[in-house]
């Protein structure tokens, strides 16, 4: 395109200034211009840098956007330094080092421009006396930053949209202080907005960010900002993180489809939130750490889940309130923990949730006032010493236990009531405490309240109806209880019928007065409890899930397939699977099914794949109807042995009934049954497990991994061990070309390649390395390649313009030990 002319026509009448005319080019334009005149500047192409001293308008052909190209070949394409209207315009900018739009001072209208570039920044706007009104203006950058407000600037951006950034989309630091009208900002690698620094802020109403390489909206080091009604959605990081003293408050927005956590606050960061929506989230949909950081939400919902981490995390310290809130379809919904977290919830729904509604652990404190718990497998559980809080006024419904209390948690009850579980409406177990005043349990398949031996439960006026097995199972020593009652509408064995008076829905403890009142239940008449059976257990029950598996046997298995090596593995667990799968059919055939054995042993070294196996093993169970979830629950020996007698088998029934409808993957096996045991409780763990495997053999699939020759030792330590686990696939050790495979899956998964002479690099290195005990076969793989990737960073970092190969390629002098590159 050829330079065109420039048609300048002055504003004032002074009779000192040049007539109205064309000139050549906008320098020479602009060199008669003043305040009030208008530049129309014909279609071209101008090689210039311009910059604009006095109020000018400077325009396009109206309707002609892109007709008018400012394109220098370095430098600044147009800067602003008036309170000038620039429109209809197509700017350019190649300077790696300046932006293609500077604003410097004024107020100027920047109104229909596009900023297509590869410069530091699309539109920079600096200085404290820098305010533009920027109007439908859009930014493409691959190479920088897409808005860039710094040092004090401002202004407003009204539907202007950053169509792809290098960088950060719109980045606000120094100070700046920008205000965004319904704008877009997506295909930014970094951040889609963020906001940093001490008196930097951002307001924002009705915007877009999405399809970001990186986390959606970031504020840190004491910046704030405000959003409203705006929506933050498919990142490959984090949606909105806080660091570091941040204030962000969030109302009307909708933050979704994000892969990581959907909001990350850290660090003494301030977070409010009002009719805030958060959903389809792959961790936590609010992960709050550290003390001093807090959140404040009201009314907002936090949704659908896509991962298996709770929806709200609150660790460190941090604290979280919740007001007129609803959190459900969560794998679990409130998680709070360590000494000093704290979440306080009023009048709010928890539905739907997977596992715990209600989680607090590590001396951590939950107070729930007015709030609705229904469809969870536990309402609330209180799980170790130091861990209370308060529930009040609460209602918890359709739930396989209500409140679960353990390990010297000390929570208070008051006027809560348990409708219809399938366990427990109240369990106390392994020295848990409690205080539960005027609490109800109606309709129970189980017990009303259920407190093991050892527990300090205090009770008083409460009432229990319709409990399957009883109102109350006491031991008889520990619990306190007063002026409790319950009725009498459930069948009663016949020794308590005889007892005259005894109360049929819990025990003879519990009588009725003469009369014919409401039973009264006095702590000193409590009898001794019945032996606990498998049906009690010793720790929280769970629900199994009855969601269908996500995926078909024939896609997981294709995905077993595209494992690297473990051919003889494929062939075993291609092998078991066929089996069942024949045997199920015969079944609805209406013939015999040969029986199979579905607990497995896994032998061979580290990093061989084991556990990646067993997941898909339990999906491909899932997906043939043998397991109702397949899902993955992996412990060790710390998880299961306990530090004094009788703990081993709380901890043991625990991790069997997390994994029930799935997989028990026991890893390192072999250290639950030490050589030189003596007294261990491992082996009050195998013996658990051993009779748990044999009462549930159809609810959990366990699979016991480890060193080849400790695992052989192992299946002797108890007779019915090796019974129960009749199938051993071998784990074998990858070779060199396996391992290069890996680390090519890792290049490309992290958009790298390999360059000219590594793959042939990579298969020496390999060959050559020790493989002693130390060696980790995939995980070495995966640790040279983040190797090789830091050696990269470290030689291209030197670079002042790196081209895209420098920025992907990795050579063999990346290989660890090589000498660095001159």
């Amino acid at each position: 395109m050829a330079q065109g002319t420039v048609q300048v026509t002055h504003g004032g009448a002074s009779r000192w200034r040049r007539r109205s005319g064309e000139y050549p080019t906008l320098a020479a334009a602009l060199a008669v211009a003043g305040d009030g005149d208008v530049l129309s500047i014909s279609p071209g192409t101008y090689r210039e840098n311009l910059v604009l001293h006095h109020a000018v308008t400077l325009r396009g052909p109206e309707g002609g956007l892109g007709s008018v190209r400012i394109a220098p070949l370095d430098g600044v394409a147009l800067t602003v330094r008036a309170s000038a209207v620039v429109q209809d315009l197509h700017l350019e900018g190649q300077d790696r080092a300046a932006p293609a739009l500077l604003v410097e001072d004024g107020a100027p209208e920047l109104t229909d421009l596009r900023v297509s570039t590869r410069s530091a920044a699309g539109i920079e706007v600096r200085g404290s006396g820098a305010r533009p009104l920027v109007r439908r203006c859009t930014v493409e950058n691959p190479s920088g930053v897409g808005i860039a407000v710094l040092d004090g600037g401002g202004g407003v951006f009204e539907e202007c949209e950053v169509v792809a950034a290098g960088q950060t989309g719109i980045s606000v630091r120094g100070g700046g202080r920008p205000r965004l009208e319904r704008c877009r900002v997506h295909h930014a690698t970094g951040t889609g907005i963020g906001v940093t620094g001490e008196g930097s802020g951002l307001e924002a109403l009705g915007c877009e960010v999405y399809e970001i390489k990186g986390s959606g909206v970031q504020i840190a080091a004491r910046a704030t900002a405000r959003l409203t009604d705006c929506a933050v959605h498919r990142t490959t990081a984090d949606g909105v993180t806080l660091d570091t003293d941040a204030v962000l408050t969030l109302a009307g927005c909708d933050i979704h489809d994000i892969p990581e956590n959907a909001i990350d606050l850290r660090s003494r960061s301030v977070l409010t939130l009002s009719r805030t929506t958060v959903r389809r989230f792959g961790r936590n949909g609010l992960s709050v750490w550290d003390p001093g950081t807090r959140v404040d939400a009201e009314s907002c919902e936090i949704h659908d889940s896509t991962g298996d981490y709770p929806a709200v995390w609150i660790s460190d310290g941090a604290a979280v309130s919740l007001d007129s809130c609803r959190v459900h379809d969560v794998p679990d919904a409130l998680f709070v923990l360590d000494r000093g977290s704290r979440v306080d919830v009023v009048d709010s729904d928890l539905s739907q949730v997977r596992n715990t509604a209600v989680s607090v652990s590590d001396g951590a404190t939950a107070q729930l006032d007015d709030c609705r718990i229904r469809e969870a497998a536990t309402g609330a559980w209180f799980r170790d010493h130091g861990s209370g809080g308060t529930l009040a006024n609460c209602t918890i419904d359709a739930v396989q236990t209500g409140v679960i209390v353990t390990k010297g948690a000390d929570p208070t009850l008051e006027r809560c009531t348990v409708t219809s579980p399938a366990e427990a409406g109240f369990y106390v177990s392994a020295g848990g405490r409690g205080t539960f005043t005027a609490c109800r349990v109606t309709g129970s398949s189980g017990f009303g309240f259920h407190v093991l031996d050892g527990c300090r439960t205090a009770l008083a006026r409460c009432h229990t109806e319709r409990c399957a097995r009883g109102g109350y199972e006491f031991p008889e020593t520990g619990p306190v209880a007063e002026d409790c009652t319950g009725d009498e509408s459930v069948a009663r064995p016949a020794a308590q019928a005889a007892a005259g008076g005894a109360f049929a829905g819990a025990h003879a403890g519990i009588r009725t007065d003469t009369a014919g009142q409401s039973p009264v239940l006095r702590a000193a008449e409590v009898p001794a409890a019945r032996p606990a059976g498998p049906a009690d257990g010793g720790a929280a029950p769970t629900a199994a899930a009855t969601a269908a598996p996500a995926r078909g046997s024939g896609e997981v298995l294709g995905q077993l397939d595209a494992l690297v090596g473990l051919d003889s593995v494929k062939r075993e667990v291609r092998a078991l699977t066929d089996m069942i799968e024949v045997g199920r059919r015969r079944q609805q055939a209406g013939l015999k099914a040969a029986s199979v054995r579905r607990h497995l042993v896994f032998t061979g070294s580290p990093g061989t794949g084991k556990t990646t196996v067993a997941r898909l093993y339990g999906e491909i169970l899932a997906s043939l109807g043998v397991l109702e979830r397949g899902h993955l629950v992996e412990v060790s020996r710390v998880d299961l042995v306990g530090e004094h007698i009788g703990s081993t088998a709380i901890r043991t029934q625990e991790a069997f009934d997390r994994a029930r409808g799935g997989v028990l993957f026991i890893d390192e096996a072999y250290a639950l049954a030490p050589e030189d045991s003596g007294r261990d409780f491992g082996r009050e763990a195998i013996d658990t497990l051993v009779k748990l495997m044999e009462d549930h053999r159809e609810a959990v699939v366990v699979i016991v991994a480890g060193y080849t020759a400790e695992m052989e030792r192992f299946l002797t330590v108890n007779p019915g061990v090796a019974s129960r686990f009749s199938r051993t696939i071998t784990f074998g050790d990858y070779g060199p070309g396996e391992l290069l495979r890996i680390v090519e899956q890792q290049a490309e998964e992290h958009e790298y390649r390999l360059g000219e002479g590594t793959c042939e690099a990579l298969l020496t290195y390999f060959t050559e390395l020790p493989k002693g005990p130390a060696f980790g076969n995939g995980r070495t793989a995966r640790q040279t390649f983040e190797s090789m990737v830091e050696r990269h960073a470290g030689r291209v970092a030197q670079l002042s313009e790196p081209s895209k190969d420098e920025l992907t390629l990795l050579f063999p002098a990346d290989l660890p030990g090589q000498p660095a590159p001159c």
